[in-house]
């Protein structure tokens, strides 16, 4: 007979790719270091504070944009109100712009900064750039310089900027902000049970591993640890996004802030405090802020470009029309600075933030929780998984997968119920999976363990005697059926079962294969990805899982330690892999893989070394999240294609390109395509959808 695999728990050990700090908004504010939750100095306090400050930068500069919109000339002459205005409202306009430009534009203005001191110019360098070409050529033709007054487009840039690190930090910080709501949610006090059997009410800060604490009907559980009395249903959806909940008895583990059902249950304390599920879900969470993504290095790079043809074309904008066409300095001024205004595109700001806001709300909501965002976009251009097998394609435990008659007298259901009711009294793994068939049991008595090769028990009358195949040897007992062959062949767990000393059947066991596995497998089969099993199971037990789910290939009789050396094997192959196990013993694994996903709801899986949680116990779940990853990424370089494929359009007529022809575009014209460019990229984040 095959064990199932043993899970030994090990420390944790950090992830060889490290987060780094978010972009942008956080070299323009500082990166802190990260801290404990709560702690003075904190990233997640740090990181809180950074979201305030661009809301109340946003609904201050957009305050102030109003007015500043109203006494543009450019939008009054739009709109057909040339004639509303007072004298001296120019001057109005440059305060009110002033304000916006030193107040709303202080983080692009000081980013520039940073980035220019990194030699690594990006968004912050072509949005500073834009908006001082805008605050500088307006207040001089303010103050007497022919030209146009660009004020409006100062003010709407700084206002949709600020709008897009608003919404992407906020993203980032949602899922923080859940859990730490849920922590507010965790009980105060607990019950402990003290040494002569009464309860005390104690603060939960008390309590510490190994105390036992009672947690009666409906109450909230104070602790992770498992129930050593009673039986319950518990309600872990908060935490783990299952909406049913879960049967917990004797030996099963609880979560600290699930809610307990209608039994009391007595809980032997485990984990507490940093230790515990939750604050190792928070511990995930700050380091997804800090996880910097590819695609925003993809928008900087954008951004990068931008600012160098906003320049060079400013330049050589400048150039035709002053020098070789001849016309005057204020007409060539002001082609030049419509040029460098309009090179930054307003949906370019919002491109990568919408779709990261987006793709961060349909993850958390499916269970779904990114711990590394450059792992999670690295997991599109993944071509070959490797599952680990006991308690991910499997649910880690005995259950019956055949049962063989030899009888015409007797029924495999009934065969199964006489086998059940002798092995309910036995609590070993092959017994239990036995006795978990059936529902309700024949009553049993005089039961009796045959010591290492069964059990037996008396049953309405009748000696009943589950058995291995070694007393059927020692007792002479022949087996003449080619199924049980096959079962042995499949590396299955076979028992007999003896009536009154006559043969008259078999019941075959096997780690029970999740019902989703197929599914899954059959899904990333069609992405065009190879499924692969890591098993330290015997090559019987391997092929046949591999047969039953349709994987294109496994790995056998593998020791934890040499797991990662399989991942790197198939690498070697020249494919990008992911590593998908159940948090437990996978960590070397989870570590060499291109993208390491634990999968299952549990303590253990807070712990490893992998760049994406799926908190359900779902292979679904992997291939809704690989599916995820290619259509963010998708739906970000379509938003950077409308955001810069603009430009492609604008810049040229804005140059004045088509002058000859008739065709100037406008500032007006250009705010309009502006709009129209920032909208398009706004309603194609919100087609970003989960394929179940």
């Amino acid at each position: 007979m095959s064990d199932i695999e043993s899970k030994s728990g090990h420390e944790h050990k950090n992830h060889d790719r490290q987060s780094t700090p978010a972009h942008g908004h956080a070299g323009a504010h500082g990166q802190k270091g990260h801290g404990d939750h709560g702690g003075q100095g904190g990233h997640g306090e740090h990181h809180a504070h950074m979201v305030a400050d661009f809301k109340k930068r946003f609904w201050i500069s957009l305050a102030l944009t109003v007015p500043v919109l109203f006494f543009s000339p450019m939008i009054r002459s739009f709109l057909g109100l040339r004639e509303v205005g007072f004298a001296g409202d120019q001057y109005v306009l440059f305060g009110l712009s002033t304000g916006i430009f030193f107040y709303g534009g202080w983080p692009f203005l000081k980013g520039i900064h940073d980035e220019l001191k990194k030699l690594q110019p990006g968004m912050m360098t072509l949005i500073a750039v834009a908006i001082a070409t805008a605050y500088i050529y307006s207040s001089l033709v303010v103050f007497g310089l022919a030209g146009k007054i660009f004020f409006w487009e100062l003010a709407t840039l700084i206002d949709i900027m600020l709008l897009g690190h608003w919404i992407e930090m906020r993203s980032v910080m949602g899922a923080s902000r859940a859990l730490e709501e849920l922590a507010k949610l965790m009980p105060a006090d607990a019950h402990k049970i003290m040494e002569d059997g009464n309860t005390e009410d104690v603060s939960i800060q008390e309590i510490q591993a190994g105390d036992r604490v009672l947690v009666k009907p409906g109450e909230k559980i104070p602790v992770d640890g498992e129930v050593v009395a009673g039986q319950s249903a518990v309600n872990e959806s908060m935490l783990t996004g299952e909406s049913m909940p879960v049967a917990r008895q004797t030996g099963g583990q609880v979560i600290g802030g699930s809610v307990n059902g209608e039994g009391a249950l007595t809980v032997e304390v485990q984990k507490t405090g940093r230790d515990s599920y939750l604050a190792q879900m928070l511990d995930l969470v700050e380091q997804a802020q800090q996880s910097k993504s590819r695609s925003q290095d993809l928008a900087g790079r954008a951004a990068l470009w931008l600012t160098i043809i906003a320049l060079a074309c400013g330049a050589v904008t400048m150039v035709i029309w002053l020098g070789l066409i001849g016309r005057d300095f204020a007409f060539s001024l002001e082609r030049t600075v419509t040029v460098m205004v309009i090179t930054c595109p307003h949906a370019l700001g919002l491109a990568v933030p919408l779709v990261v806001a987006v793709s961060t709300a349909i993850s958390a909501q499916n269970g779904l929780l990114i711990r590394n965002r450059a792992a999670f976009e690295q997991a599109r251009n993944i071509r070959a998984i490797i599952f680990d097998k006991t308690g991910t394609l499997t649910q880690g435990r005995f259950g019956v997968t055949d049962t063989l008659s030899f009888s015409d007298n007797y029924s495999e259901d009934e065969l199964l119920g006489y086998a059940a009711a002798v092995e309910a009294q036995s609590a070993h793994p092959v017994a239990q999976g036995i006795a978990g068939a059936v529902e309700n049991h024949h009553e049993a008595a005089n039961f009796r363990s045959i010591t290492g090769k069964g059990a037996q028990a008396e049953i309405g009358g009748k000696d009943v005697k589950v058995v291995s195949p070694g007393y059927l040897r020692e007792n002479n007992i022949s087996t003449n059926d080619d199924r049980i062959d096959k079962l042995n062949a499949d590396g299955k767990t076979v028992v007999f079962v003896l009536i009154n000393d006559e043969l008259i059947g078999a019941v075959a066991l096997a780690d029970i294969i999740r019902d989703e596995s197929k599914q899954a497998v059959s899904k990333l089969k069609q992405m065009g990805i190879q499924c692969m099993m890591l098993t330290g199971d015997n090559k019987q037990v391997a092929r046949w899982v591999a047969e039953e789910i349709g994987l294109d290939d496994y790995f056998a009789e593998v020791l934890p330690e040499d797991k990662a050396d399989k991942v790197k094997e198939v690498q070697s192959r020249g494919l990008t892999v992911a590593m998908t196990g159940d948090g437990v013993n996978d960590a070397p694994a989870l570590a060499q893989a291109d993208v390491g996903i634990a999968i299952g709801a549990g303590t253990d899986v807070a712990v490893e070394a992998a760049d994406i949680i799926l908190v359900r116990s779902n292979p679904l779940d992997v291939a809704a999240i690989l599916g995820l990853s290619r259509a963010t990424y998708r739906k970000m370089l379509q938003n950077l294609a409308w955001a810069t494929g603009y430009n492609a359009f604008a810049i040229p007529l804005a140059g004045g390109v088509l002058y000859s022809w008739g065709v100037l575009l406008s500032p007006a014209a250009g705010a309009i395509l502006m709009s129209l460019s920032t909208v398009i990229v706004a309603v194609n984040a919100r087609f970003l959808k989960l394929s179940q």
